[in-house]
């Protein structure tokens, strides 16, 4: 699925307009053996026309390749693609969780989005995360993470068929079938899946449905072996029949509704694996909203994101808003990202302060999107000296646009947005594009599978604040969606689009996307370059977490400005920020498709008609 790409092909590909890379193995991969089934190919940057799509596996890359191909179009395919990552990235995305969907219509020049963010029970409560024993919250991991309680009500199925029916031209049932075969076929178990299993084994052995679907014969699958999922498949197919119904309603609905409330735990597990409130009837009443898009104007571009309940466009957006006020194009590394942390470390005190789902919370986006509100916040900033952190937030109730006095240090609310997720983007033959966010939380999410359907449920409301604080935007309620930072980005210029672009991470998303945007459009890089770039993120803390590549090529510069930065360490995916993928869109419909050619283990990026070498 996600192999990995040596630097040299990389930067030769860069050179050649048929971008077509080939991957060495994984480190640690078992030597390749003509006996064993082949995986799809990777490529990790494709140029050409008529259609893209970037994802994080080739499989899943392939299928919605073949939608575009056979005349459907962006939304199709990214559903399409999107059922296949359910199968293939099973511990990043699936039915069981949510996500967010923007869309660009090339008939109407409009951007839409869909809330498909998964939602607390409505008897869900405020003490719900907090040991009656001690009144404190339960540690993270195990209690939180492995438990029914955190598991939210899935969306992602009920927004690939809105979607569908707003943009799409083909059927919930046809778009499925691709993935269908795929989990009766098979797909090449490749390092990251055999390693992402094997770091959940433990968690995963609590649980008999899980153990049964992960671990044949108690062990993780081994690298170039084949991975079926024929429950999954009868999944599909009961969708396929039933559409949505078939998991809101019915025998499905109880099954998960049973798991939620009696998780599956073998004899003599150890895991509290505390029971959910989840009933059938918030399965029933689950809905995705339409929501109007974020949009800010940067260097003449506009930019569109998801608005709340994500805080990704509400926070990118800020962020830009305030490093416009400085030549960035103008500065070495080391200014440019100083100022780059500190308008982060501002955009995230208000994002904490401000921003949670605005059905329970009023969220004054208007004002924190505001060119006034983002000049008063760049005053505050010291353009030799970091700020001591945390920052305070904005008020944005009172604000001129001019310096004000320094106010008091701010507060920091810890954040237990986890890094796994995935991402994907399209784009088709007429211009269309969609920027796709899906995620159940967790890597393995809440760890438990729904016994005999072949997917895993999702354990996003530990994104809540674990203690109830009435002031606090993103505290429980019931019915209420947890605070994302999800955040896929659509980039116009003028009134088509120019670059399409998101990635996972939890709350590193907001800087792997701005990050990308500020290298793309005030560094000059290709996009190809800037998805290579070394990452950091500050989500308003005193160190700024880095890949030990970003420290080994920016900390010396950094260095005067008194910026600190906190190397990451352990695994190759402990070091890692985002995973991303993007699609630049040229002039005559000219496409630069991107995907990552190492961070988890690789994606793959792929174009309907490859530009001639």
């Amino acid at each position: 699925m996600r192999s990995r790409t040596s630097a040299a092909a990389f930067a030769a590909a860069l050179i050649c307009p048929a971008l077509v890379l080939t991957t060495s193995p994984h480190a640690g991969a078992a030597a390749p053996d003509a006996t064993r089934p082949k995986a799809p190919p990777r490529i990790a940057t494709s140029i050409g026309r008529g259609g893209a799509i970037s994802t994080v596996d080739p499989d899943a890359t392939r299928i919605g390749l073949q939608v575009l191909k056979h005349g459907g179009n962006a939304v199709d395919a990214a559903v399409a693609a999107a059922a296949a990552l359910g199968l293939t990235e099973p511990y990043s995305s699936g039915i069981g969780g949510g996500g967010y969907f923007v869309h660009y219509n090339a008939r109407t020049h409009k951007v839409g989005t869909i809330d498909g963010r998964e939602t607390a029970p409505r008897r869900m409560r405020h003490d719900s995360f907090i040991d009656p024993a001690t009144g404190e919250p339960y540690n993270f991991t195990p209690e939180r993470v492995s438990s029914g309680v955190a598991v939210g009500v899935p969306g992602s199925l009920k927004t690939w068929q809105r979607a569908l029916n707003r943009w799409g031209t083909r059927s919930l049932a046809r778009s499925l079938k691709p993935a269908t075969r795929l989990a009766r076929r098979g797909f090449v178990v490749d390092q990251t899946f055999h390693d992402q299993t094997a770091d959940n084994q433990a968690r995963f052995a609590q649980f008999a449905s899980t153990r049964r679907l992960f671990l044949k014969g108690g062990q993780p699958p081994a690298v170039g072996s084949r991975f079926r999922n024929r429950a999954l498949a009868r999944t599909y197919d009961l969708i396929a029949r039933k559409g949505v119904d078939g998991l809101y309603r019915g025998r499905l609905a109880r099954q998960i509704v049973h798991t939620v409330q009696h998780p599956p735990k073998v004899a003599g597990a150890t895991l509290p694996a505390t029971p959910g409130r989840m009933t059938l009837r918030d399965l029933r009443r689950y809905r995705t909203i339409d929501r109007k898009p974020t949009r800010i104007g940067y260097r003449g571009l506009r930019i569109y994101g998801m608005a709340p309940s994500s805080s990704g466009g509400s926070t990118v957006g800020e962020m830009l808003n305030i490093l416009e006020h400085y030549n960035l194009h103008g500065m070495d590394a080391g200014a440019l990202y100083h100022h780059y942390i500190e308008a982060s470390a501002l955009a995230f005190a208000d994002r904490n302060a401000y921003v949670g789902d605005p059905r329970s919370v009023k969220v004054p986006l208007r004002q924190l999107l505001s060119d006034t509100f983002a000049a008063e916040r760049a005053c505050s900033i010291n353009e030799q000296t970091a700020a001591p952190k945390p920052v305070p937030a904005g008020n944005v109730a009172s604000y001129d646009g001019k310096c004000a006095a320094a106010p008091a240090r701010g507060a920091a609310r810890p954040d237990t947005e986890n890094v796994e997720t995935t991402n994907m983007t399209v784009v088709d033959r007429w211009g269309n594009v969609v920027e796709y966010t899906l995620t159940i939380e967790q890597t393995g999410g809440s760890g438990m599978v729904v016994p005999g359907r072949g997917f895993l449920l999702n354990n996003e409301l530990t994104d809540f604040s674990a203690a109830y604080d009435p002031s606090d935007p993103n505290r429980i309620e019931p019915g209420k969606r947890p605070r994302s930072s999800i955040s896929p980005t659509i980039v116009l210029k003028g009134r088509k689009p120019w670059l399409a672009l998101g990635s996972p991470g939890g709350a590193t998303i907001i800087n792997t996307v701005s990050q990308l945007l500020v290298d793309r459009i005030d560094r000059g890089m290709s996009i190809a370059e800037a998805i290579t770039e070394p990452r950091l993120a500050n989500a308003n803390t005193t160190a700024s977490s880095a890949e030990p590549a970003f420290v080994a090529k920016y900390a010396a510069a950094l260095a005067p400005f008194g910026q600190t930065l906190k190397q990451l360490t352990g695994p190759t995916s402990a070091q890692e920020i985002g995973a991303a993928t993007a699609i630049q869109i040229g002039r005559h419909g000219r496409l630069i498709a991107v995907a990552e050619p190492t961070r988890r283990g690789g994606g793959s990026a792929r174009v309907v008609r490859p530009a001639r070498r």
